[in-house]
């Protein structure tokens, strides 16, 4: 006999209970760039394994000697298979070749897009509109056998590097199709002081959030800033 008790949902999770990611081994592609570089040594200082990916193993491996912090560097397909989270931060001219190429490796992992497609002329920067809606999810049409997600489009690559700032003050927008991957990448974005990563959507939703970074450019520009955003009443 079903009584009341047994119809009752189960309570609501709370948004902002996270899993543990610390011991998770994250490897960034195009960890030789500025983006990437900026944070692998952010996550790296938090604490966070961390492996910089590059075309040219040694290019990688020199980086990584210049960040110390226990970063390894390593050629993009060892990079991959070695790694349980790994962020794609290659510029966007290189981004389906590199996905491409490293499809096995990325089967199974976890996989975070912070790739923004743009142009650039005369009047400043403006948004691409790539075939499949967006850099990520060209990303999940290219690796249908990785957990694809979006995240780390709006960081200021200048802050991200600069020893001296102890905290970045930002939310990080974090897209994707399974509850379980975007929780891990608000996490992750959660172990750099001053972030908080907030659930911005499933990956249909990525081409917006990539093409803000065209405004924040603007921003940039016309105040000599470093902007980043905040997400109110969350």
């Amino acid at each position: 006999m079903t009584t009341p008790d047994d119809t009752k949902k189960a309570p609501a999770k709370d948004p902002w209970e996270l899993p543990d990611v610390s011991g998770l081994v994250v490897g960034v592609l195009g960890g030789t760039g500025d983006q990437g570089r900026g944070l692998a040594y952010r996550l790296a200082k938090s604490g966070q394994k961390v492996i910089i990916g590059s075309r040219a193993a040694e290019r990688a491996r020199t980086a990584a000697a210049e960040l110390g912090l226990g970063v390894e560097g390593a050629d993009n397909s060892e990079c991959a298979r070695r790694s349980d989270i790994v962020i794609v931060a290659v510029p966007w001219d290189g981004h389906a070749k590199t996905l491409e190429s490293l499809r096995e490796e990325l089967a199974g992992k976890l996989v975070v897009d912070c790739v923004n497609p743009l142009g650039f002329d005369k009047k400043g920067a403006y948004a691409l509109t790539p075939e499949e809606g967006s850099a990520a999810q060209q990303a999940a049409a290219l690796l249908p056998e990785s957990r694809v997600t979006a995240a780390f489009h709006h960081l200021s690559a200048v802050l991200l590097s600069d020893p001296e700032i102890a905290e970045i003050d930002t939310d990080v927008m974090v897209l994707g199709e399974e509850r379980a991957d975007t929780d891990l990448v608000q996490a992750l974005a959660a172990r750099i002081p001053g972030m908080r990563g907030v659930f911005a959507g499933r990956l249909r939703n990525a081409h917006q959030v990539e093409s803000l970074v065209a405004n924040l450019i603007s921003v940039n520009r016309r105040y000599k800033a470093h902007a980043g955003l905040r997400v109110t009443d969350v």
